[in-house]
């Protein structure tokens, strides 16, 4: 969690939601691992289910989940606005989630081109800090 408040606030993204069981905000390991980044980014707990179909449906925004069989995010169009759903390491995006998401993306992974297959995933950490940067690269690509 820490990790993601210091993601976001290096992506310049303002707000993080969470389901009402992800780990606290204040919780000393998230706030150290935020590097202060949890004063400066402001986080919501709530039912995300009823959060994305709220948000896609009044405010017209794509809701992205991150899956194993996504859509490459190397090659997807994404859009500057919308929301991203990032699972829990071990089991996803909960089912009744899922069903909120607009598009499936996913990380490729590379070892698997070379007929080498060592790791089941990345962390959400990890995870992440791709999916940020994908996400931003149109501005850094305008300027």
């Amino acid at each position: 969690m820490g990790t993601i408040l210091r993601l976001a606030d290096w992506f310049g993204i303002p707000y993080v939601v969470c389901s009402k069981d992800t780990a606290d905000v204040f919780n000393p390991k998230v706030v150290q691992a935020s590097m202060g980044a949890f004063a400066r980014v402001k986080v919501f707990y709530t039912d995300l289910t009823t959060f994305c179909l709220r948000s896609a449906r009044e405010l017209n925004l794509p809701v992205f989940g991150t899956f194993m069989n996504g859509e490459n995010i190397y090659s997807a169009s994404l859009s500057r606005k919308g929301l991203i759903i990032l699972g829990n390491e071990g089991q996803g995006i909960r089912p009744e989630t899922e069903k909120t998401v607009t598009k499936r993306l996913s990380i490729p992974k590379f070892n698997r081109q070379r007929g080498i297959s060592t790791m089941e995933s990345l962390n959400v950490g990890m995870a992440a800090s791709i999916i940020c940067s994908e996400f931003r690269r149109p501005f850094f690509l305008s300027e």
